[in-house]
């Protein structure tokens, strides 16, 4: 309920706007989050690179800025912001000298399971109101729409890995960027669905 003249008669339009409730959640999710990574390198987009950065294998600047979501220039600066403590480390790529791969190191996995851990707490009061059990229903209902939200552009690596982890968390996650899926074709199907029903 928005207004305080309510009238259960007459549901406010604005109780079951979809925009309207993930703009609350998010925007209470962003201060809570930008408070707990006040003093973290690059705020909570530092944090979005160290993440992609700990998790999965070494990748190239223009493959991370894919999958995050963040401009190239951006990201440079991002990474120079990660690299002065030594939270990550740039070096050659073998297969291509003229790319430069971007590793997670020891003390910078160190910082993200340490800002991970607070930002869970942050997740646990955001979701408070729910039980265990709609915690997790949410967040997997969540995954589901934003993968399939993702879907129609060409940033596709991160649910894939999510994808590739659940069903064995043994096997080794295959490699690529978002934009070799699209060059691939993997995300021609929606992309042409979306056209058509404009």
């Amino acid at each position: 309920m928005t207004g305080a003249t309510h009238r259960p008669d007459r549901p406010d339009p604005l109780d079951d706007d979809l925009g309207w409730m993930l703009g609350i959640v998010f925007r209470g999710y962003v201060r809570a989050a930008e408070h707990a990574l006040t003093d973290f390198p690059g705020g909570p987009r530092g944090y979005q690179l160290l993440t992609a950065a700990a998790n999965g294998p070494a990748r190239n600047q223009g493959a991370i800025a894919e999958e995050i979501g963040i401009d190239r220039t951006v990201l440079t600066y991002l990474i120079d912001d990660l690299e002065r403590p030594g939270f990550v480390a740039r070096r050659a790529d073998p297969a291509d000298r003229r790319n430069r791969l971007v590793e997670v190191t020891d003390t910078g996995r160190a910082a993200w399971e340490q800002r991970r851990l607070a930002l869970r707490q942050v997740e646990s009061h955001l979701l408070g109101a729910l039980t265990p059990t709609e915690s997790a229903t949410l967040r997997s209902l969540l995954q589901k729409v934003a993968c399939s939200t993702q879907a129609v552009d060409p940033l596709r690596d991160l649910c894939e890995v999510v994808t590739q982890v659940q069903a064995d968390p043994a096997a080794p996650v295959a490699r690529g960027t978002g934009a070799a899926a699209a060059r691939s074709g993997r995300t021609a199907t929606p992309r042409t669905r979306r056209r058509s029903a404009d």
